[in-house]
């Protein structure tokens, strides 16, 4: 079993929508996925009470109960666990990220956001743990994307090759408890959603069966 967490204490980020679109494309392609819900907001949670599919579960819990949650995901056989975090950098977020096999910073091209995932980076840095930062929520043909990736590489900062951009369906998706690649399959939301979890799936060395479209990539 591999687990990968989305952590950042910026609020607003887009956690909760990677990691529910991560899930939903993996256990598409073949994957025995969970969620689980970190985050006392419960936005995750309340996605699965939203949504009419039985998977991927999605368990809420307190950050205490974590390394039990992950017992009890690894005993039933998933494949995947996906954590979603609070927006926040205290000891919740540290947990989550010591359990983790990779962690993603999902992070608005913007140059408040990108200074706000600082204590992040460092908590990944201590616990030495692999972690890339996720641009997220970005405009659509902008030179946002590429100077913002050129000064965190210039820092040092490890950037996914995917980015997800400002698409209607990433937010319309999510209010009935789907995901973009449920809402509108063929769009190009979808396709940047099964690029990341393709991309994340192959980095800790799991192969989903399906294979998705990995045409979208960091730029358009």
């Amino acid at each position: 079993m591999r687990t990968i967490s989305v952590v950042s204490q910026k609020g607003g980020a887009g956690k909760t929508t990677i990691a529910v679109h991560l899930a939903v494309a993996a256990q598409a392609a073949g994957l025995s996925v969970a969620i689980i819900d970190m985050d006392p907001q419960a936005s995750a949670a309340r996605w699965s009470d939203d949504r009419t599919a039985e998977e991927p579960e999605v368990v809420s819990i307190q950050p205490a109960r974590l390394a039990k949650t992950l017992d009890t995901a690894r005993a039933a056989g998933a494949d995947l666990v996906v954590i979603d975090t609070a927006p926040n950098a205290d000891g919740a977020a540290l947990t989550a990220i010591r359990a983790s096999d990779l962690v993603l910073i999902p992070c608005r091209p913007s140059a408040f956001d990108l200074a706000a995932i600082a204590t992040t980076r460092e908590l990944v840095r201590i616990e030495k743990r692999a972690a890339y930062i996720v641009l997220s929520a970005a405009p659509v043909r902008s030179a946002l994307v590429a100077e913002a990736s050129a000064g965190l590489t210039e820092e040092g900062a490890q950037i996914a090759p995917v980015v997800l951009h400002n698409r209607i369906a990433f937010s319309h998706a999510v209010i009935d408890g789907r995901t973009a690649t449920e809402y509108e399959p063929g769009g190009k939301a979808a396709e940047e959603a099964r690029a990341l979890m393709l991309w994340a799936c192959r980095h800790v060395g799991l192969s989903p069966d399906r294979q998705a479209d990995t045409t979208t990539l960091a730029a358009e």
